[in-house]
């Protein structure tokens, strides 16, 4: 009997032991994004330093080196409020769900699709450098942005209902 008692305690020990908690998932996850970050961070840092100690065959002027320097800083920054947002924006409904189970459906689903697209403007902003200002190349890219995701997501819904369908039991 005592065998028996043992060997359960040990399957619901190797249970309890197979299943992650959510902080546990988080906590890769952050690893990761430190793993991809920091490397990213420190070669643009160090591309930064040698641009500045080789000595440049042009005779450029101070202000001009200055001025880049100031350009690639506003682009790095860029890109860097870019992950936190697009981070805080994918952390975010996992966190909703998780602390706030009991929220109905559709109005989950719905706040999930606004910050889908949040993070679209997101990405078309501080990673594509798409502003307000629109040109005709900026214009063009963007409706052809909207043409692929139409008809990605149409194509999608399109399948799923049509095997929905097929796969329907009888009544």
């Amino acid at each position: 009997m005592r065998e028996r008692k043992g060997n359960n305690n040990d399957r619901s020990r190797r249970k309890q032991a197979g299943r992650r908690e959510f902080r546990s998932y988080v906590a890769d996850i952050g690893l990761a994004l430190l793993l991809i970050v920091v490397p990213v961070v420190l070669m643009h840092w160090a591309r930064g330093i040698s641009r500045l100690s080789l000595p440049s065959g042009q005779t450029s002027a101070c202000d001009e080196r200055t001025q880049r320097k100031q350009e690639e800083r506003e682009e790095f920054l860029s890109y860097v409020w870019g992950i936190s947002l697009a981070l805080l924006l994918t952390v975010e409904p996992f966190a909703l769900i998780y602390w706030f189970p009991g929220i109905p459906r559709f109005p989950l689903l719905l706040f999930i699709g606004v910050l889908a697209l949040v993070q679209i403007l997101v990405h078309f902003r501080f990673f594509l450098h798409i502003g307000f200002k629109q040109k005709r190349e900026d214009l063009q890219l963007l409706l052809f942005s909207a043409l692929l995701l139409t008809i990605m997501v149409a194509g999608t819904i399109w399948i799923m209902a049509s095997l929905a369908q097929r796969m329907a039991m009888p009544t």
